[in-house]
């Protein structure tokens, strides 16, 4: 029987701790930052992370047996202090995108992002780079490619029995009912038990929780988060981040336009921006 299927193999008792980081954890503060681990070949990053306490975030990775292989391969630990924990998601998600870390896939860039859009009353996929994501009203849903946006039109339409073929999802005989008429799952506007603008309204109902927010200013923002001996300014356009500032003069010169739409600044930003918490100042 192979050791880790015996009933007295503990995985934990074949991890050492790794003293050869001690000293580079030592001086990590306990504030919000970016943390990178770094590998042999050409100081490359192995992993990039965030934390509103990088100190005890670091350290929980090296007390984590799961986690010995990443520690085994890393050479070296940096970091950056933020001024507060949007400006670590902001970074982090930048530094992902830019430098590509082996352990880091969840944050790369996404070139097949695309959105449901309604035409005639139909649900369609738009794709970012045909359309700009941050200006074009009644947009619903951000997917990561046209086979999870229709299989999320399918969920709505499971749970809020829309019908197949009026959403265009499936193609019904004429003068036929769709299948899930017949078991409940749709409400029948193929069959007359509902009108078509009723089943419209339902589609535009159960769409609204995935509306996706133009970006509500005129340019690009300035978003600043404050500690007591730290400051940040986060450059912002139509929901991009295009960088961070001590100063606020600085912070007209990241103002360019930015290119395409960044679904994971969008993702980080909302709730900040449209919910009136941040600071901010038009630029």
């Amino acid at each position: 029987m192979p050791a880790n299927h015996h009933p007295d193999f503990d995985p934990a008792r074949l991890y050492e701790y790794p003293t050869h980081l001690r000293d580079m954890v030592a001086d990590l503060p306990s504030s919000p930052g970016v943390y990178v681990f770094h590998g042999e070949e050409g100081d490359l990053p192995l992993y990039i992370g965030k934390s509103i306490n990088l100190r005890s975030r670091v350290l929980s990775h090296l007390r984590n047996p799961d986690e010995a292989n990443l520690l085994r391969q890393t050479r070296r630990i940096t970091h950056i202090r933020t001024a507060g924990e949007v400006g670590a998601l902001l970074l982090e998600a930048s530094m992902i995108k830019q430098q590509q870390p082996l352990l880091n896939q969840k944050l790369r860039r996404n070139r097949q992002l695309c959105s449901l859009r309604l035409s005639d009353g139909l649900p369609e996929v738009v794709y970012s780079k045909d359309v700009n994501f941050a200006t074009e009203p009644s947009l619903y849903g951000l997917f990561a490619s046209r086979y999870a946006a229709i299989e999320g039109l399918h969920q709505l339409a499971d749970q809020h029995q829309l019908c197949y073929g009026s959403l265009g999802l499936e193609k019904l005989k004429p003068g036929r009912a769709c299948f899930r008429a017949t078991i409940k799952l749709c409400s029948g506007v193929c069959r007359g038990d509902e009108s078509p603008e009723a089943h419209g309204q339902r589609l535009l109902a159960s769409l609204d929780g995935l509306r996706v927010a133009c970006w509500p200013y005129p340019g690009a923002i300035a978003l600043t988060e404050r500690t007591e001996d730290h400051c940040q300014i986060h450059v912002i356009r139509n929901w991009c981040y295009l960088g961070s500032v001590s100063d606020l003069s600085k912070a007209r010169e990241l103002d360019v336009m930015a290119v395409g739409f960044d679904a994971y600044g969008y993702k980080i930003l909302c709730q900040p921006i449209l919910s009136g918490s941040a600071d901010i100042t038009l630029l």
